[in-house]
């Protein structure tokens, strides 16, 4: 399928590793302007260099925290007009919920969220004016389950959906879908070090960690194991191409079948 995404500019935020970079590698393969962004210009100038070594697109990078009121306003204005704005960035911590403080729920709002719609905010009139845009917001199945050992990560994920939501239900019939990508258990960097801490924690190797913890946390899972990244990826990339105009206002879901409901 050609998802004419050739010569499209296109944002995602908190992609200098794990499922945003997956996700620009992806919209790079298919001919897409990749905006890299990241806290830190090392980390950003490390993932364009590689991201260009490895995709056929063009990959150019943007450091900014977007976790910042600053630091989205300066994506914003140095990435211009783009026609595709992935809100990737995320941060996510186990931690029982009583122990949670005002400044950890604070700062995972600020990451998860407000980034999300500071930049919708910025970048979605132009996408509006040339009648063509995507939109897409990164959730997780926590948004559905809110998983108890980070509550907070669970109540930032179904803030993406209501705002995916509003945002459609707002500009009907006007070329600009979106939605939100809920992805279940996925092996990112991120992760990967979760799971090492756990390894170390309980002595086993990280195959059984990891399929531990599927059955105890994830029963429901249809896969039985954590996603790859480019699993993940490769719904996004399709959301943003040409084909996908009639998928709006929606979840879907690459949760490997963790969410039991049909609809």
């Amino acid at each position: 399928m050609d998802l004419k995404l050739a010569g499209k500019r296109a944002l995602v935020t908190g992609s200098t590793q794990g499922i945003g970079y997956a996700i620009a590698k992806g919209l790079a393969n298919e001919g897409a302007v990749v905006i890299l962004n990241g806290r830190t210009q090392d980390k950003v100038d490390e993932a364009v260099d590689k991201l260009n070594k490895e995709a056929k697109g063009e990959a150019i990078g943007i450091a900014a925290d977007v976790g910042t009121a600053e630091g989205a306003e300066k994506l914003a204005r140095e990435a211009g007009k783009v026609d595709i704005l992935v809100n990737n960035a995320g941060i996510f911590e186990p931690k029982p919920v009583l122990e949670i403080s005002d400044d950890d729920w604070q700062r995972f709002f600020d990451i998860n969220v407000m980034s999300g719609i500071r930049l919708t905010r910025a970048l979605m009139p132009h996408m509006l004016d040339q009648g063509w845009g995507r939109v897409v917001f990164i959730s997780s199945e926590s948004g559905v389950h809110i998983p108890p050992e980070m509550v907070h990560y669970g109540m930032t994920k179904a803030a993406n959906l209501a705002l995916s939501r509003g945002f459609a239900e707002s500009f009907p019939g006007s070329g600009v879908t979106v939605n939100a990508v809920l992805p279940g258990p996925t092996r990112s960097e991120g992760v990967e070090g979760f799971l090492d801490k756990m390894s170390g924690e309980s002595g086993n190797d990280m195959e059984t960690v990891e399929r531990d913890f599927i059955d105890e946390n994830r029963p429901t899972s249809l896969l039985k194991r954590f996603a790859s990244t480019e699993e993940v990826a490769n719904m996004v990339v399709y959301l943003c191409g040409e084909g996908s105009s009639a998928t709006n206002g929606a979840p879907v879901r690459v949760d490997g079948g963790v969410v039991r409901s049909m609809v």
